[in-house]
């Protein structure tokens, strides 16, 4: 059952239950009539029809109150699923900085090895050059024996300085891409910390949502006790009242007695008040927007329908709802209620 229809359905008890005490007055009332004092009964009617309208009005405004509540409890529980979103996003997310930041750190090893390789390769050269020195165009040409030998030791010496610069080029090449991956670094583990920060806070958010929800299921589950309780109290306060009039009528039979507690019972409707009461407080353009009954008599549309009603039965005449309610009642009797 729906928050909303439990704690409608709590209401309904409650109002059924005070309209049993009026009701009760009524039963009296009989047995004062059959004496002659009519109008000790009248005043005690008047103030029954009284106490049923501020009844009827507290009932009206507090269908909206529970209305407002279901709604924002409709609310609630799509943030949490959005939280709940969130969170899964957050794990993968995660997963995949980690995963991104391990290929990264690996690579850096990877690159920092060959960087100092280069600079030992490139410190054992520079060693050679300082003991060996670099032949100058001069020597070059004094020491050649022939041309051949010049242009081979020229070629040669073009090999060697074009190998230190490539060597030295190499070298500044892996120092920046060791500086790159460093930054890199630095910005997946920011990346990462801001990710944790969001994941708590949303586990943290969805802590209190949930917490929320155990304490209304508690809530929900005192009302539905105190629901069973009023019910129980009800059926022994009807029970009492019919077996008090049956003694009060004891010149009646028992079926002449039950047409006297349908009558006074029925008050200004094609059924019994109290279940009038406790459906919709009296109110002809009531709606349930759990079940989508309506009118006074909480009818719901396909038993409109198949009664012959025609659009919604809120939106229907009295006399049309009062109709249709009094063939119901003749078809299913109480039954038909969850007020009966």
């Amino acid at each position: 059952m729906r928050p909303l229809e439990l704690k409608k359905d709590v209401l309904r008890i409650g109002a059924a239950a005070s309209l049993c005490a009026l009701l009760g007055l009524l039963v009296v009332a009989v047995g004062t009539a059959t004496a002659g004092k009519t109008e000790a009964l009248e005043a005690k009617l008047g103030k029954a029809r009284d106490e049923a309208g501020a009844l009827s009005s507290q009932l009206q405004a507090t269908t909206a109150e529970l209305g407002s509540a279901e709604a924002e409890a409709a609310k609630a529980q799509a943030h949490e699923e959005k939280l709940d979103a969130l969170l899964t996003e957050g794990r993968e997310r995660a997963a995949e900085l980690s995963r991104k930041l391990e290929a990264t750190r690996h690579r850096l090893t990877v690159e920092k090895a060959r960087l100092q390789r280069s600079r030992r390769v490139l410190a054992e050269r520079v060693v050679a050059i300082y003991e060996s020195g670099t032949p100058d165009a001069a020597t070059l040409v004094l020491e050649s024996g022939n041309y051949r030998e010049l242009v081979a030791r020229n070629d040669y010496l073009r090999a060697i300085n074009e190998g230190d610069s490539a060597l030295a080029a190499r070298v500044a090449e892996v120092r920046n891409a060791v500086h790159r991956e460093v930054l890199r670094i630095g910005d997946l583990e920011d990346e990462a910390v801001a990710y944790d920060e969001r994941l708590e806070a949303a586990r943290a958010e969805i802590a209190s949502v949930r917490e929320a929800a155990e304490s209304a299921a508690a809530r929900l589950e005192s009302l539905r006790a105190s629901r069973e309780a009023s019910m129980g109290k009800l059926k022994t306060d009807i029970a009492d009242w019919v077996e008090q009039l049956q003694e009060a009528r004891l010149a009646e039979s028992e079926a002449e007695a039950e047409e006297e507690v349908g009558r006074w019972l029925g008050g200004p409707y094609a059924i019994p008040a109290y279940i009038v009461m406790c459906e919709s407080g009296g109110n002809y353009s009531a709606l349930n927007p759990s079940s989508g009954a309506g009118g006074a008599y909480q009818i719901l549309p396909s038993t409109w329908e198949l009664y012959g009603g025609q659009g919604e039965p809120q939106n229907a005449p009295k006399a049309e709802q009062d109709r249709i309610a009094g063939e119901i009642w003749a078809d299913s009797g109480s039954s038909a209620w969850v007020c009966g």
